[in-house]
């Protein structure tokens, strides 16, 4: 008989960069479901998505940062710390995307994208990882990765190569912190209903080839990503370390 505790967030404060909208709200909405109080992160409201957390009476707490900088980054996650208690897991969930052709493609469209990307997704952990070793604590961190963590993709050159690194540096944060009692880990979507993929959807042709391909048959959905989280942030994968799970419908098995 399956032990049901080993999949339930009660009495843990997940922390959800990204929370207004897509993934991260589902993140935050499955989260609650298990029982776990959210800190969601953005630059903008998050009125929705703690409409949503309330509606299932889920405890949400909103904190508004700018992630483009990884300074503001940290200052953020010891501030919330500091005011929320400690934080026993760590969804690294907010991302852009730039679509250009490589040609065009310019430093900025590049330095934008890594920067929230790659680069604050670091720091949150480090700052993460800081406080739980400091205080004896174990952890959860879990990175949203990409099928152009595996795949090239086109038109997406920042995109891309952020996404490659969030699955190298995942692993090698868990190579450093598995016997310290952090487990890091990261899950890569597939395509999913979100505004990231909006243009796609919204493209017969390009929409057409995706779900020809997806042996699933359908777009994923927010949820889909945020219970593979929940699992990643509970005790049921307490022997996972360095793991990246595709949630794809299939993709990557095509």
């Amino acid at each position: 008989m399956t032990d049901l505790t080993a999949f339930s967030l009660t009495g843990r404060t997940i922390m959800v960069t990204g929370a207004n909208t897509g993934i991260g709200q589902g993140i935050a909405l499955s989260v609650g479901r298990a029982g776990g109080k959210v800190i969601g992160v953005g630059r903008s409201a998050m009125d929705e998505t703690a409409s949503l957390m309330a509606q299932q009476g889920a405890e949400f707490g909103q904190v508004r940062a700018d992630l483009g900088s990884s300074a503001a980054a940290q200052a953020m996650f010891d501030a919330a710390w500091a005011g929320h208690g400690p934080i026993d897991g760590l969804v690294n969930n907010a991302g852009i995307i730039k679509r250009v052709d490589a040609v065009d493609f310019t430093e900025a469209d590049w330095d934008e994208v890594m920067d929230i990307n790659l680069k604050s997704m670091f720091f949150l952990a480090q700052s993460m990882a800081r406080k739980a070793l400091g205080e004896n604590r174990p952890a959860r961190i879990v990175n949203i990765a990409s099928m152009l963590s595996f795949q090239g993709g086109i038109r997406v050159a920042s995109y891309t190569a952020s996404k490659s690194g969030v699955l190298g540096i995942t692993r090698l944060l868990a190579n450093e912190w598995a016997a310290r009692g952090i487990n890091v880990n990261a899950i890569a979507p597939g395509y999913i209903e979100t505004n990231n993929t909006e243009a796609l959807r919204n493209d017969p042709d390009r929409s057409a080839a995706i779900l020809g391909r997806i042996p699933a048959g359908r777009w994923g959905v927010p949820s889909d990503i945020g219970d593979a989280a929940v699992f990643l942030l509970a005790p049921a994968s307490n022997y996972m370390h360095g793991a990246v799970i595709p949630v794809d419908g299939g993709w990557l098995a095509r």
